[in-house]
């Protein structure tokens, strides 16, 4: 009797990963203009004071920064301007990271992207790319007294990072008998990810 094919997942990090740099502040200046993005920022340099002292995580700053610049406005205004920036990112991938998404496509492999970056542009990217999933951090919203979804300024759920990327990628997979998980990651929130993995792959495309 003839065994049943494994299943082989290919799961991507992306800012650093895939890309060659962070998309998400690139992302709010579009937004929101820079002059407002850097006003954001210098309300909250204490709290940039307190990352580079290690007391508080970038994730925490980032939280607070979306904070700031998303609460009230209008999910339109922002899941309009996703596919913008998706376009935008394309001159950001890395070619071997690109060569390598295709080898797996072409071997039948699943294509999963595991992110803290923002669902708004990053399920643009994952269609275009030909990932059949994208698992990453997305923001709350809500209607308003007049029906319009505005974004409340709070994630939907966790941060897309560290252990919850694995939470995340577990619960998609379901059961992991007879999977074979490839994973690419290069930084410490990818740890948990890499460590699941049967392949790890640590910064590969540098």
């Amino acid at each position: 009797m003839t065994a049943a094919p494994r299943r082989v997942v290919a799961a991507f990090d992306f800012d650093g990963t895939l890309t060659d740099r962070d998309t998400l502040v690139p992302f709010l200046v579009l937004a929101f203009g820079r002059a407002r993005v850097g006003a954001a920022f210098a309300a909250l340099a204490f709290t940039g004071i307190g990352v580079l002292l290690r007391v508080v995580t970038i994730d925490e700053f980032k939280r607070r920064v979306l904070r700031r610049l998303v609460a009230g406005v209008p999910t339109q205004r922002l899941r309009a301007l996703g596919p913008v920036h998706a376009h935008a990112i394309e001159r950001w991938l890395r070619p071997a990271a690109l060569h390598r998404v295709a080898w797996h496509r072409a071997k039948g492999h699943e294509l999963v992207l595991v992110s803290s970056t923002l669902d708004v542009y990053l399920t643009p990217v994952g269609l275009a790319l030909g990932f059949d999933q994208v698992l990453c951090t997305r923001l709350q919203a809500r209607p308003d007294d007049a029906g319009i979804r505005r974004f409340t300024g709070a994630l939907e759920g966790a941060d897309c990072t560290g252990a919850e990327k694995l939470r995340r990628l577990t619960a998609w997979l379901g059961a992991r008998d007879g999977v074979e998980l490839h994973a690419y990651g290069d930084s410490a929130g990818d740890r948990d990810l890499l460590a699941a993995a049967d392949r790890a792959h640590y910064r590969p495309f540098r």
